[in-house]
């Protein structure tokens, strides 16, 4: 049983949240109005700032993003990765199969077919150091790639899913991002102008992240459809993919997780493998082979340098400069608009399970087949324009990035089959991100109802429409390049917020751990008084005496306790009455957890005897067990007065406080 869960007053009803929801509704129309009204002179405006933003703080982004994975992976090698996100009694919500599977495609989107042949055949032809078009260049590109999609991104959406979850399940704070800065301004700020202020700009980022994924994504499918049909690439064409896609992306989020997002999650694992088995299979095997496995060593070796590597004493710094801008700090930004709605997903998924399962999931589950299929087809392309004289792949992965793919399986048996089954892939693998994104905008947008429980739907079909107007009216004013230049200049900002989620994390992690400890010292000292005595008589109750005695001494005796500690100005909330299997009283504290003492009828297996028969019954007894808000104590209140257990409730709230007072001061 989750022992906090049980005495909560009834939630409020989902209602929007106004400063949220018009905040980050009105900036992003805005934004959009200016980039459509004056698309030549806000794209210049842009791409100073960008440029600007490179010289500046190249250097911070890539001490940052080294940080979020340090901290990370230091919390789920450290004690604190034993901490479960909820309470100690409570189980994962989803099995371990469907969790991995919807880990896999919460990040994994259709921008892996975009870039998957064309990102390193660009790092061949432009490499930031050294000769273009060499075998250096071509061992580089795949270096680099796997740079920009490997540890690093999904360390931020492991950070993100992390401190949402934690401070959700375990602190019963709102699903939002707001949550993950209640150690460090309070409840007061959180739910005020400071959490506001992190949940409009996190929904605004968030929606830059989706539009561009929505533009990507359209521009993937519309250049297979040209490709395999001959369909003309113009702006009514484009209108039509962007709706179709649009529209059952809506349907899948209305859905929800349990269903629509779940499905296409397993059918996304089926299409994608399928897809990089063949090309694996039917291509260069042995030679496929041999370059992940030196990739996944390049990478291994150079994920240090790589991490720190700003090229400031390449003899071309500007071009150096240029290409960092427009490749890797443009990557860590993309990851980081991301991670609003991607780690959210992760933690709406992610209850019951402990920090160093979220951490090793999000970190490795989607991680190897990233970047196996980074490898296979970032090698089969290379090999086809170094070896074979495909010139033209290499001209399209510079001009048109969207249709190298399908270039490339045009060097593969039953090309149209596999080129029409991947443009299948490429509109599955939009639908995940694109429906979660809108689930959780929509979340983040609302106020009120349980702490697992998803917006309403017409709130997401609303931001559906928006991400697919603003998609529309940024592509077709040709000016769809600016709105990936906001993602690098909003990332920044953000990165800050992520910084302060490291800090408020760590913080209450570390007052868990110290008020849990101090919890078992007290458990262990013992407050059993006549229980111990019963037990030490193998006295085994029945459910109805157990029953009678909840009622007749335990109820009462709760009642006397509400009634004290009210005198004292606190506000108590109790579950009592008779015939319950379950009573108790929650008091919520300024700092810190609240109070919780439940009482509760729970059942066990008598120990069978020193020398049981094969036909012996195993009885059951019944306890009056005590749970606190970290679960149960592990003593029974049978054979205690009423007079004892008020006192056993005043102590155990007495011993809440100063650990509290001790944690907090």
């Amino acid at each position: 049983m989750s022992s906090a869960s049980l005495i909560k007053t009834p939630p409020e009803k989902v209602t929007v949240n106004g400063w949220v929801f018009y905040t980050s509704t009105a900036l992003i129309l805005l934004l959009t109005a200016i980039l459509i009204a004056a698309p030549q002179e806000a794209g210049r405006m842009l791409g100073i700032a960008q440029a600007w933003l490179s010289r500046s703080f190249g250097w911070y982004y890539m001490v940052v993003i080294a940080a979020y994975l340090v901290f990370v992976v230091g919390l789920a090698f450290s004690s604190y990765g034993k901490l479960k996100l909820g309470s100690k009694d409570d189980t994962p919500d989803f099995s371990y199969g469907a969790w991995a599977g919807m880990l896999f495609s919460s990040g994994i989107g259709i921008s892996l077919l975009y870039f998957g042949a064309s990102e390193p055949l660009d790092h061949y032809f432009n490499p930031p150091e050294g000769v273009a078009g060499s075998q250096l260049a071509a061992r580089q590109a795949v270096q680099l790639t796997f740079l920009h999609w490997g540890l690093h991104g999904w360390a931020i959406y492991a950070l993100v899913g992390l401190a949402v979850a934690y401070f959700a399940y375990r602190h019963n704070q709102p699903l939002a991002l707001r949550s993950a800065l209640y150690p460090l301004v309070g409840e007061r700020w959180v739910k005020g102008a400071a959490g506001h202020a992190v949940d409009g700009f996190g929904m605004f980022v968030t929606l830059l992240g989706l539009v561009t994924n929505l533009g990507i994504g359209s521009l993937q499918v519309s250049s297979g459809l040209e490709n395999l049909f001959g369909m003309e690439h113009n702006n009514t064409n484009l209108l039509i993919v962007i709706i179709v896609m649009s529209t059952v992306a809506t349907i899948a989020a209305v859905s929800g997780v349990e269903n629509g997002i779940r499905r296409l999650s397993n059918l996304n694992i089926v299409l994608f493998s399928g897809l990089l088995i063949f090309v694996l299979l039917f291509g260069p095997t042995l030679h496929l082979l041999n370059g992940f496995v030196q990739n996944v060593g390049d990478y291994l070796n150079g994920v240090v340098l790589k991490t720190f590597d700003l090229y400031v004493y390449e003899a071309d710094t500007a071009k150096s400069e240029r290409w960092l801008g427009l490749w890797t700090l443009f990557y860590w930004a993309w990851w980081i608009s991301w991670a609003p709605f991607v780690g959210m997903f992760i933690a709406r998924i992610s209850r019951g399970r402990t920090v160093r399962e979220l951490v090793a999931g999000v970190l490795l589950i989607p991680l190897g087949f990233t970047l196996a299929w980074l490898s296979i087809f970032g090698n089969s392309a290379l090999d086809l324009v170094m070896n074979q004289g495909a010139v033209e792949l290499g001209k399209t992965a510079l001009e048109q990035p969207s249709m190298a793919i399908y270039q490339l399986l045009e060097h593969y048996p039953a090309s149209k089959v596999v080129i029409g089954v991947s443009i299948f892939v490429g509109f599955v693998l939009f639908l995940t991100p694109a429906d979660s994104g809108a689930v959780m905008m929509a979340n983040l947008s609302c106020k009120g109802g349980n702490v697992d429980e998803d917006a309403p739907h017409w709130l997401r079909i609303f931001w559906s429409v928006v991400i697919t107007l603003v998609t529309i009216g940024l592509l077709f004013a040709g000016n769809f390049e600016a709105m990936q230049t906001m993602v690098v200049l909003a990332g920044l900002p953000f990165s800050v917020v992520l910084v302060c989620f490291m800090f408020g994390l760590h913080k209450a992690m570390r007052q868990d751990v110290q008020i849990e400890q101090e919890q078992a010292e007290l458990a262990a000292r013992g407050r059993r008084g006549f229980s111990e005595r019963l037990t030490a008589l193998e006295l085994q109750p029945t459910q109805a005496i157990v029953q009678r005695f909840m009622d007749k001494h335990v109820s009462p005796a709760l009642e006397d306790a509400a009634v004290q500690l009210r005198t004292q100005g606190l506000d108590v909330q109790t579950l009592l009455g008779k015939a319950k299997r379950c009573m108790g009283l929650r008091i919520e504290m300024e700092e810190g957890n609240p109070f919780v003492y439940e009482v509760s009828l729970d059942g066990y297996l008598a120990a069978p005897s020193e020398s049981p028969s094969p036909d012996e019954t195993r009885t059951r007894y019944y306890r009056a067990e005590v749970y606190l808000h970290n679960g149960s104590q592990e003593y029974d209140l049978m054979g205690f007065t009423q007079d004892q257990i008020t006192r056993d409730v005043l102590d155990q709230f007495e011993s809440h406080r100063q650990l509290l007072g001790r944690v907090y001061s």
